[in-house]
């Protein structure tokens, strides 16, 4: 075992002792009016950030319309949140009943995995339903996607110096002040030394995760058969890994004596093996009857929808842009002193037109009325006549 070196100036100096590595990490990132951003919330966004972009980008393969399906990642993130910090309070009641405030702070951490997933999956299948979107490829892009975000969101358990394990001789041991002070705090100090390097338990899992990330992805592109499968061996490469790495840590939700996620992750391994098992018999039986979604009618047909609508809006674009440049290249072209001159004519050249058409008017309505008195006049002269013409 190598002797820890604690920092007596900076609790925040994590030293991995073999590696001759030494790392100044605080939680905080930078501060906002006053109110702290840690790095741990950063990393979870990139993290959820980097799987959307990813999983946008690769729908249409599975047959999905990203349009559609929008909505329900949405709707997917929010369960995640909400879900993996109830997952996590619900199993350290004790620590929240004094504050229930502190329930809403996650810029520290307290976010447990397992139920990110399960919120993800609830919420996001509701609205995924409502938006018909089919949800077992759906599920296979999310898989790759938790992939992503767990890989990197990991990585904010290392600013938060916590999610390691117990005492290691091996490379990657790693301490810090604030890690030998947790184990104090918490930890029987017979079976895990404050003094000692520790297991890297959020390094173990993110190089985890990136390998699945790497193998689901030449899987899925290659020997996919059949929807869902790429989730499923989600679930089973996951659960595998996070089985081996809970063992280790010191820090894990307990439900009496037995280590909840240990749990979980065994039964997940064992469902999806299951799941994996019937849905390739399922296909070899079918044979050529068995289609994948992004292979049938429906899929194609929403496809096109979607195709149709993106074109449409991309001209009615267009031709907006078009008009607009042509209204300033026109701006341009005259200076907007000639514009507001040649306007000014303009309204002149109509107020003179519109005096010359009441003056004409008013000319030929005099002369009908001089019309009218004449022809008065000579229609009294003839009758005058006519009745001196009687007389005689």
């Amino acid at each position: 075992m190598i002797t820890a070196l604690l920092s007596e100036t900076n609790p925040d100096l994590i030293r991995f002792p073999k590696l001759n590595l030494e790392f100044n990490v605080k939680s905080t990132a930078f501060t906002v009016f006053g109110a702290s951003v840690t790095w741990y919330g950063v990393l979870i966004t990139l993290g959820m950030m980097l799987a959307m972009i990813y999983g946008f980008s690769r729908m249409r393969k599975f047959g999905i319309d990203s349009d559609r399906a929008i909505d329900g990642v949405i709707g997917g993130v929010i369960g995640a949140i909400i879900g993996a910090r109830s997952y996590y309070v619900l199993f350290h009641l004790d620590e929240y009943s004094a504050n229930w405030r502190t329930v809403f702070n996650i810029r520290q951490g307290g976010l447990a995995i397992y139920g990110g997933v399960i919120g993800a999956l609830l919420v996001g299948s509701v609205i995924c339903k409502l938006r018909k979107v089919r949800l077992l490829p759906m599920y296979d892009v999310t898989a790759l996607g938790l992939l992503i975000g767990q890989c990197i969101g990991r990585w904010g358990n290392f600013t938060n110096h916590e999610a390691f394990g117990g005492n290691t001789d091996g490379l990657f041991g790693m301490t810090s002040e604030r890690i030998s002070r947790w184990i104090i705090n918490n930890c029987d100090t017979s079976k895990v030394d404050p003094a000692f390097p520790v297991h890297p338990c959020f390094l173990y899992e993110s190089a985890w995760c990136l390998l699945g990330f790497i193998l689901l992805h030449f899987i899925s592109k290659k020997w996919r058969k059949f929807d869902g499968q790429i989730f499923l061996m989600y679930i089973v490469w996951y659960g595998a890994g996070r089985f081996f790495i809970e063992g280790l840590r010191t820090d894990s939700l307990y439900l009496g004596t037995i280590k909840i996620s240990q749990a979980v992750a065994l039964l997940s391994v064992v469902t999806g093996l299951v799941l994996l098992i019937i849905g390739f018999s399922r296909t070899k039986r079918l044979g050529s009857d068995y289609q994948l979604y992004v292979n049938t009618e429906e899929s194609k047909r929403l496809l096109e929808e979607s195709d149709r609508k993106e074109a449409e809006w991309q001209e009615k674009h267009n031709r907006k842009k078009k008009d607009s440049d042509a209204a300033e290249m026109t701006h341009t072209l005259i200076p907007e002193e000639d514009l507001k001159e040649d306007a000014e004519k303009a309204a002149d050249a109509a107020e003179d037109a519109a005096e010359g058409t009441a003056e004409k008017a008013s000319d030929v309505l005099e002369k009908a009325e001089k019309d009218a008195k004449i022809d008065a006049l000579l229609d009294e002269i003839a009758s005058n006549a006519s009745d001196k013409n009687d007389a005689e």
